[in-house]
């Protein structure tokens, strides 16, 4: 049986702090199940037009407290934090007091790094990915055994906490955890300790690129989940929940002129943009059976959209969330 769908903005920016407010109330109202940031520190310069990103102007968690204060039922997350900017400690404290505040609505998105300029330009190293996704692992057992009664004793390689009990303990149950990323062995990783397992690109350039982009072509998605669901049996396991950006969203009444535009910057036809995994195109109606097609195809039922779209994809939420 398919798992009901879920929605959630990505929001990176506000024109004042009460906008900020509204668009988290605005989404809440619009019945989306979440709202996103990212984790994202560098602002507009040479460093930032390397990387292809777009810039994030709000830190994430001070972001994430207020739209929790803003709101009464919406989930508050960060899709997903660098293991790399943060303490480990720190960043579990800190996110289980968004939890404490919010009486429980965190999702806690946890990832390895990727985008070079910025490693580079706020001096961070930025070690080779294995080593990466290796701190990634480590911090995902600490985040659990923080989250949990008792006091942890940790002794890794990137990781040593022992001697004390973490503080504020879940309010209702331990907060989902969510890994993102694009490479067999996150996704493996996902598979076997995530509640939510997020779907990237392949993003070992360092920068969005068409390389990346290219590695969230339908072929290459179905090779993603077949990782996660290696991941999850090997644990003995249900499959997690499964979560996509659909990074490139048009809610149009004629497709074919978008996707022909969009598909000529990176080397797709329009008939890819229109089944790629990342894109949605077309009118409310369409996007809603072709929503319904994708999740028997992949098992993916919990799509984000950016908050450009929050209101245009609305009647698309309205329809299928529950469903």
């Amino acid at each position: 049986m398919s798992r009901p769908f879920r929605f959630a903005v990505q929001s990176f920016n506000a024109d004042s702090p009460q906008a900020w407010r509204d668009r988290a109330k605005k989404v809440e109202d619009l019945g989306y199940s979440a709202l996103h940031l990212a984790d994202h520190y560098i602002g507009n310069g040479p460093q930032l037009v390397k990387t292809n990103h777009p810039m994030q102007g709000l830190a994430s968690i001070p972001a994430m407290t207020v739209a929790a204060e803003a709101t009464s039922t919406l989930k508050i997350g960060c899709r997903v934090f660098c293991v790399d900017y943060h303490v480990p400690a720190v960043l579990v404290k800190n996110a289980m007091t968004i939890d404490w505040f919010s009486g429980g609505r965190l999702e806690f998105g946890l990832g390895a790094g990727w985008l070079a300029g910025e490693y580079e330009a706020m001096g961070v190293p930025l070690d080779p990915p294995g080593e990466r996704i290796s701190r990634l692992e480590e911090m995902i057992a600490a985040a659990k055994a923080l989250m949990a009664p008792g006091e942890v004793d940790i002794h890794g390689t990137n990781i040593n906490l022992y001697g004390f009990q973490g503080e504020p303990q879940p309010v209702a149950g331990t907060p989902p955890i969510m890994i993102g990323g694009g490479s067999k062995r996150v996704l493996t990783l996902g598979g076997r300790e995530a509640d939510i397992v997020s779907f990237n690109f392949d993003n070992s350039s360092g920068m969005i690129g068409p390389l990346g982009v290219a590695s969230g072509m339908a072929e290459q998605t179905m090779k993603k989940i077949q990782w996660v669901k290696d991941g999850a049996a090997a644990a003995g396991r249900p499959v997690p929940e499964l979560e996509i950006g659909a990074y490139f969203t048009f809610v149009v009444d004629d497709p074919l002129p978008v996707a022909e535009g969009f598909g000529a910057m990176f080397g797709m036809s329009a008939a890819d943009v229109m089944q790629y995994p990342h894109a949605l195109v077309g009118p409310a109606s369409a996007l809603v059976d072709e929503l319904q097609r994708r999740r028997e195809v992949y098992g993916i039922s919990y799509v984000t959209v950016n908050d450009q779209n929050l209101e245009a994809f609305a009647p698309v939420v309205a329809q299928l969330s529950g469903h």
